[in-house]
């Protein structure tokens, strides 16, 4: 039996866009970010991630990024749904959205996100978010995470 202390962190993602989530772990592996754990889509991601998280002999993300297209509000309303229950688990949630202004990024803060990141179209402006996720990742990162 291999001990959860040997397992590297990593970053688990809710993404119900299938190429956006493949493009989000190659730019985090091509930039040498930490792994990361796609859980599916919503209902999916969360169900497996609920699966996880329920085992405590799992191996589980300290850092969940939250990116759903579904509609407008999908995101916000999986903070609102979620938050309280991860955080009690010591998962950070983190969100990619639109770009917004102060007050639009003051809503999923106020809901529970632990930080604010944007999609973004532009290649250069994409990895800059993702190279802050794998930043605000690194900060938060537990030691005992990596058996220290």
């Amino acid at each position: 039996m291999t001990s959860p202390f040997a397992q590297a962190p990593f970053i688990g993602l809710i993404d119900d866009d299938g190429h956006s989530a493949r493009l989000f772990m190659r730019v985090l592996a091509a930039n040498d970010g930490p792994s990361v754990r796609h859980y599916g889509d919503e209902e999916e991601g969360f169900a497996d991630l609920a699966q996880v998280l329920g085992d405590p002999q799992s191996h589980w993300p300290e850092l969940l990024v939250v990116d759903l297209k579904d509609h407008s509000y999908a995101t916000l309303e999986f903070v609102r749904r979620h938050q309280a229950w991860l955080h009690q688990k010591g998962v950070a949630l983190v969100v990619m959205v639109p770009p917004t202004d102060r007050a639009g990024r003051m809503i999923y803060l106020e809901a529970g996100a632990a930080a604010v990141f944007f999609r973004q179209p532009e290649a250069d402006a994409y990895r800059h978010e993702l190279a802050g996720i794998a930043n605000f990742w690194a900060r938060s990162e537990r030691l005992d995470a990596v058996g220290m």
